[in-house]
């Protein structure tokens, strides 16, 4: 091996480029099993981000089954999830462009199930009725109503209901309405029964859900509903049916999401009680923490400190057995019995769709993320890290150190510091494997991706921390975990960035503006005026920040408080804003009011918007230029020559 070359942070050049990142790299939704046939979302950029269902035969031979232009995509709750269904070799799925659903068979063209209409579909179940047959041939599933009547009646929301939609001529008939959300329609093996999730503003799922059960007549219509669990402070996530009818859900009744049954005799009983995560914010709709292999057994995932486990459980004893993977981030877990189906990652392997054989063990992988074979020399492998906050807490975050095999930074140069600020902000960052990370750390640049307090992963008092305090303890743990590492020596002070996308985006404004420790930043699509998040942003999103921040209008003194547009004195570090104008979540003008503000003041700003792209870019091109232009300014503001050639990015005031 040659000897590295001496070369000053940021500038290392790098094989892990924009190009191969966005042409080399999709993204992988969680799988869907169909007798031995699987299923999976790949979200393309090359294809514009069109999400296309893949089919995998038991032969191991891959086809497309939805065809250009159909892409798979609801966008019930604005978020979506759920889109498609796979029953017996026929795929149910939701076009994005018309949100109407549609039936197809492998090697065939898409025809619409359902007429056009105001409405969105999502998280499908077929409903075979008693005796395994179709019962009127229909999809149970959540429904969506946009139309100009939903609206009228409802101060201008849509109406959300679950609904039952037949597979004859797309008539939908609605079963079960009246609260503002639903969510996770399940039918029970008999089809005697239907159970589902709901909950009213201002909670979200994470907040408090409740768990309902009812029974089906012959018709298929609801009677005799029961409320199971769930409330105002309790969240229910997941509910499943056993093979022999008992349901099984998740709840945080205990502080954490813990798995219960409810049994025969209406009784509830928590299967093992531990301080792990079985459920996750429920952001989308159609996901899957664990499945039953057998009706004693129970394959799931659950979290503990941020690092995903995959056992078998027995639901009758509590035993936890164990399953050897590589992987520590796993989502979409489904099993047919004899194998187990997720898609999983880990610190040095891409994002994949894998299978495990449950009696050998052995481990197939059936689609990776990415087709890039890197050096795992250019990786950083991340450390957990746990470090002191304010009020004595503790927060905690992954630290990707600089690392490429071909560069040495001069001796007693220190590396620039990116700190990234997840998304939610309830959510969590993920171990697995991160080539937009990557692209950093191999290029000279530290990182550090914080979970701060609010952040799901470590029971229900971490996550609530946030209550009443965002822009505050998010903004604390992001500012505390930098100087941490300055403290530690292993950052240089005079170069420290935070970057965010969406709350991620007002926590990184909020950190530049009310704090003096970062020296620059970047806000993808980010929240800046608070009020005017409360007053436009969709349904589901709509009372979130009466938690987060307080009842709107009441408070709104907290919300000009913690707004960074009404506070603009405060900041003056450069800023990049990235934007997509079709942006519904967090429009445009939060982004262009910041950015004219910051111009005025003299402030050097950079501003780049994209036509076509909402919340969060999906096109290759734009994923690339956000990525690039990123990188641009930063070397710009640290006064460093990235190695890569990058169109130049106008910055006001430089």
């Amino acid at each position: 091996m040659s000897a590295r070359k001496i070369a000053a942070y940021g500038t290392w050049a790098s094989p892990i480029t924009s190009d191969l990142i966005v042409s080399q790299t999709i993204a992988l939704g969680s799988p869907l099993l169909d007798g031995t046939d699987t299923y999976w979302l790949e979200g393309r950029p090359a294809e514009g981000g069109r999400q296309v269902v893949v089919r995998m035969s038991a032969d191991g031979k891959t086809s497309d089954v939805t065809p250009p232009p159909f892409y798979a995509r609801t966008r019930v709750h604005e978020y979506g999830g759920g889109a498609v269904l796979v029953h017996q070799g026929t795929v149910y799925f939701a076009n994005f462009a018309d949100q109407q659903l549609y039936q197809v068979q492998s090697g065939r063209v898409p025809h619409a199930l359902t007429p056009p209409s105001p409405m969105r579909f999502a998280d499908c179940v077929m409903d075979v009725g008693p005796g395994q047959t179709p019962r009127e041939g229909r999809l149970v599933c959540v429904r969506e109503d946009h139309g100009d009547a939903a609206l009228a009646q409802n101060d201008g929301d849509p109406v959300n209901t679950i609904a039952a939609v037949s597979l004859v001529d797309g008539s939908q008939r609605v079963l079960v309405a009246g609260n503002d959300f639903y969510a996770a329609p399940r039918l029970s093996p008999d089809g005697h029964r239907l159970a589902w999730l709901t909950w009213n503003h201002p909670n979200m799922p994470w907040d408090g859900t409740e768990l309902w059960v009812a029974d089906l007549d012959e018709e298929g219509s609801v009677i005799d509903q029961h409320l199971v669990a769930g409330g105002p402070d309790e969240s229910i996530f997941g509910p499943t049916w056993s093979p022999d009818g008992v349901l099984t859900f998740a709840s945080d009744r205990s502080g954490w999401w813990n798995l219960y049954r409810w049994e025969h005799d209406a009784s509830l009983h928590c299967i093992l009680n531990m301080e792990a995560e079985y459920g996750v914010p429920q952001w989308g709709l159609g996901l899957s923490t664990y499945a039953y292999v057998a009706a004693t057994t129970i394959v799931c995932v659950y979290s503990q400190q941020g690092i995903d486990h995959l056992a078998l459980l027995d639901v009758a004893t509590g035993a936890l057995r164990p399953i050897d993977t590589p992987y520590t981030s796993i989502a979409g877990v489904l099993t047919d019995g004899q194998r187990v189906v997720f898609r999983g990652g880990a610190p040095n392997l891409p994002g994949a769709i894998v299978s495990i054989d449950l009696a050998s063990g052995e481990h197939t992988i059936l689609k990776r993320s990415t087709s890039l074979d890197i050096d795992t020399a250019y990786l950083s492998v991340p450390e957990s890290l746990a470090f002191p906050s304010e009020e004595g807490r503790t927060a905690y975050g992954l630290f990707y150190a600089p690392r490429n095999r071909d560069f040495a930074a001069p001796v007693g140069e220190k590396p620039p510091l990116i700190v990234f600020s997840h998304g939610g902000p309830t959510g969590a960052t993920s171990s697995a494997l991160s080539l937009s990370i990557q692209f950093w750390t191999s290029r000279g640049f530290a990182v550090l991706d914080v979970n701060y307090g609010g952040s799901s992963g470590y029971g229900r008092a971490y996550r609530n921390l946030l209550r009443d305090r965002w822009g505050g303890v998010d903004v604390d743990d992001c500012v505390k975990g930098a100087q941490y590492l300055v403290a530690q020596g292993r950052v240089d002070g005079e170069r420290l960035a935070i970057r965010g996308g969406s709350a991620g985006g007002y926590t990184t404004l909020s950190a530049l503006t009310f704090r003096n420790v970062f020296h620059c930043g970047a806000s993808h699509y980010g929240v800046s005026d608070l009020e005017a998040l409360a007053r436009d942003t969709h349904k589901f999103e709509s009372r979130y920040l009466d938690r987060l921040i307080g009842p709107y209008p009441e408070r709104i003194d907290l919300y000009t408080a913690r707004s960074p547009i009404h506070h603009i004195e405060g900041l003056s570090c450069p800023v990049i804003f990235f934007q997509g104008l079709e942006d519904r979540v967090v429009p445009p003008a939060q982004a262009e009011t910041m950015v004219k503000a910051l111009d005025e003041k003299g402030i050097p700003v950079a501003y780049l918007a994209f036509e076509g792209e909402q919340h969060g870019f999906r096109r290759a091109e734009n994923m690339k230029r956000a990525l690039d232009a990123e990188l641009y300014f930063y070397g710009r503001i640290f006064e460093f020559a990235p190695a890569d050639a990058i169109e130049p990015v106008p910055i006001r005031n430089l």
